[in-house]
């Protein structure tokens, strides 16, 4: 029947999550497990379209879905391998386990129930959540926070600034195992900002700095009221045109990770938040997305621009050229998505770092 609807919160199957693109899970399997949407939406936002509009093969995600059509114990159909898993990592971060806890838990499982269809190691788990989009990289640094080894440097044994070893070194010789005195961590941004045109509610929320505005010019309950939101419009007309275009503020502050302030550490996390959604969802944790983590032990000062400059590299490309992205508000059409950085929030000290002033 065409006027028929399909009551999919009381167990009838979505039609609309068949598709031709995306691999289906066995027949009477899992048929409604939760991480079957969650693959869905990360597959057709990440597929690339050709000029002729078809998609590109999901070979790399293979993985992920043969533990998702896995079941996780001969018997056992209300959890797959995948959905445990990820349930299973989870845990781990909100309970602070350790890696080698989190081996022992994996060894213990498996000894216990030898059918069970789990990953054998965190180093395993870790590497199929990244295939999900949950990876960073680890970029190595020089001990004097004069360079990063990344790009045309990632060759590179010594920092081009002041010749200093990339490896940490003993009685000097290189011990036995390549050990980099400093590892920054960078969380790409741009599939973070797809992911939020990947389901249609968010997508929706994504447009609200639009119809959302005071129409009180003498009110201000989001930076869209601001006046420097509306001088950015003034001069970047282009930019405005697409209301899905992206604003961003960035915060950054260093902070003792060991709890012990007799531990003298900084540790200092980049932030960026979007200001494109409302003012009761754009400072939630879950929508504050991790850019950097600058390792310590001390503050970077005036040497920031040097952790910075993985993600300048990445907001000047979205500036400029922006990137291709499925809008599920919008039948799930391809738009050129650009991002804009219109603010920092940080307090004087870390004002002065990013500024570059600090020595």
């Amino acid at each position: 029947m065409s006027d028929y609807n399909e009551w999919i919160y009381h167990g009838e199957n979505v039609n609309a999550a068949s598709s031709s693109n995306v691999p289906q899970p066995n027949s009477g399997v899992h048929d409604r497990d939760e991480m079957f949407e969650v693959l869905e939406d990360i597959i057709s936002n990440d597929a690339e379209v050709d000029q002729l509009g078809s998609q590109s093969s999901n070979v790399q995600y293979d993985d992920l879905f043969t533990a998702l059509n896995s079941e996780l114990y001969p018997g056992v159909s209300s959890f797959s391998s995948l959905n445990f898993l990820v349930k299973l990592m989870h845990l781990k971060v909100m309970n602070k386990w350790t890696n080698k806890s989190f081996d022992e838990l994996l060894k213990l499982l498996k000894l216990a129930f030898p059918k069970m269809d789990l990953v054998e190691s965190h180093y395993e788990a870790k590497r199929l959540m990244t295939k999900m989009g949950l990876g960073y990289q680890s970029i190595h640094v020089c001990k004097n926070d004069c360079a990063l080894f990344w790009n045309e440097n990632s060759m590179s044994e010594t920092c081009p600034v002041c010749s200093e070893s990339r490896w940490k070194m003993q009685e000097g010789r290189r011990t036995g195992k390549n050990v980099p005195h400093k590892v920054l961590r960078y969380f790409p941004l741009a599939p973070r900002l797809k992911r939020l045109f990947a389901t249609s509610k968010t997508a929706k929320l994504m447009r609200w700095h639009q119809a959302g505005k005071s129409t009180d010019d003498n009110v201000m309950r989001h930076p869209v009221d601001g006046r420097a939101w509306k001088d950015f419009d003034r001069k970047h007309p282009e930019f405005t045109d697409d209301v899905r275009n992206v604003r961003l503020g960035l915060a950054a502050d260093g902070f003792n990770p060991f709890n012990n302030m007799s531990i003298s550490y900084s540790m200092w996390p980049v932030v960026l938040t979007t200001y494109n959604l409302p003012p009761w969802l754009c400072m939630k944790p879950e929508y504050l997305m991790l850019s950097l983590l600058i390792p310590g032990p001390q503050s970077p000062r005036k040497d920031m621009d040097v952790f910075l400059r993985p993600l300048i590299e990445e907001l000047k490309e979205l500036w400029e050229n922006g990137i291709d992205t499925r809008d599920a508000g919008n039948d799930r059409k391809v738009f050129k998505m650009r991002a804009a950085l219109l603010w920092t929030v940080n307090d004087f000290p870390a004002r002065s770092s990013l500024s570059g002033w600090s020595g």
